[in-house]
């Protein structure tokens, strides 16, 4: 009878280490063969790329393109790094303290607290969760949520930047942000529901040191914040480049039309507070009034905001918050343009 041998179990997994080892092996040399096969490819391609490039077309398009970006890059770098200041450093207590207790005056007094408090709307979420779970009436948080963003010292100086020839612009987009955060406050204190709003259980950066936690909001304001800002950059030189100017004209000379379709549009590009002022002042066809309402839209609600008030607040809380934000907003823009601009 034979009798076969079975190799031990040692052996048997020293024996399949080596195919493991080379399936990892392949996994890591499969990037770097990805990439240099794109480039063998763009190497190959340079000349239809290059006279691709060289079209009038694609030259005022990049030409819009790098000169957004440029332009609203330092604006995000210094508006990511005061917010993360402000998150990290600056305890959610004394907001607390410093509100006044009647709900009625906390509003207001919130809505100003933006005015002082650099911060792009990825940040003013999860501090204005951080104010209701300290015990701060909803109605002043949520003033604060919407005014921070848009009325902050980096955003208003980055609109001064943005429209040079329109300073009536920074007034504009003040009053007009300032007015509906209180606005919504108030609305919300007088017909919100508590169990519309379910506060969110622990803080965004517990557990973490204070250096962990400022570097760590800096790499997520960066990677959202700056890859919108190539989005609505992105949307802004096709805009201008692609569309045809008749197009532009006739929904620019539609008053109604020109203001819903900029504030839409702030909702779907959802692009950082402290860049979309660049967005805007290249949107030359359109009105003051139309390219301050997407001012004021974007920085309150847009796509990743309602994400992310889903995930803070509840579903039930952002299904009801924003289509008020929303209609509010526009509301807001188009009375303090006809009055200022």
């Amino acid at each position: 009878m034979a009798i076969t041998e079975e190799a031990p179990p040692g052996e048997a997994a020293q024996g399949e280490a080596p195919a493991a080892l080379g399936e990892k092996e392949g996994r890591r040399l499969s990037s770097p063969l990805a990439l240099t096969l794109l480039l063998l490819v763009a190497l190959m391609l340079q000349g239809p790329i290059r006279g691709a490039l060289s079209t009038p077309v694609m030259q005022s398009w990049m030409t819009v393109f790098v000169a957004v970006v440029v332009q609203a890059l330092p604006f995000l770098v210094l508006g990511v790094l005061l917010s993360a200041v402000i998150a990290v450093f600056v305890p959610p207590s004394f907001f607390a303290r410093a509100l006044p207790s009647r709900p009625a005056l906390a509003v207001p007094v919130a809505g100003m607290a933006g005015a002082v408090l650099p911060g792009c709307e990825c940040a003013s979420v999860p501090v204005a969760g951080a104010l209701v779970r300290r015990g701060v009436t909803p109605a002043a948080a949520l003033a604060f949520l919407l005014s921070a963003p848009a009325i902050n010292p980096i955003v208003l100086t980055a609109t001064a930047v943005a429209f040079p020839r329109d300073p009536e612009m920074v007034v504009a987009r003040f009053a007009a942000s300032l007015l509906v955060a209180c606005a919504m406050g108030w609305l919300w204190q007088r017909v919100g529901r508590t169990d519309w709003l379910r506060p969110p259980a622990h803080a965004t950066h517990e557990g973490q040191s204070r250096g962990e936690a400022f570097w760590g909001s800096v790499r997520h304001d960066v990677m959202h914040a700056g890859g919108f800002l190539v989005l609505g950059a992105t949307a802004a030189a096709t805009l201008k480049a692609v569309a045809p100017a008749s197009w532009l004209r006739t929904a620019a000379d539609n008053p109604v039309f020109s203001v819903l379709a900029l504030a839409v549009l702030a909702v779907v590009l959802s692009i950082c507070s402290e860049a979309d002022a660049f967005v805007a002042a290249s949107l030359t066809q359109f009105s003051l009034t139309a390219r301050l309402a997407f001012l004021v839209v974007g920085p309150m609600i847009d796509l990743k905001l309602f994400a992310m008030q889903a995930g803070t607040f509840g579903r039930g809380f952002a299904l009801r918050f924003a289509p008020a934000t929303f209609a509010l907003a526009i509301v807001g823009a188009v009375l303090t343009g006809a009055v200022l601009l």
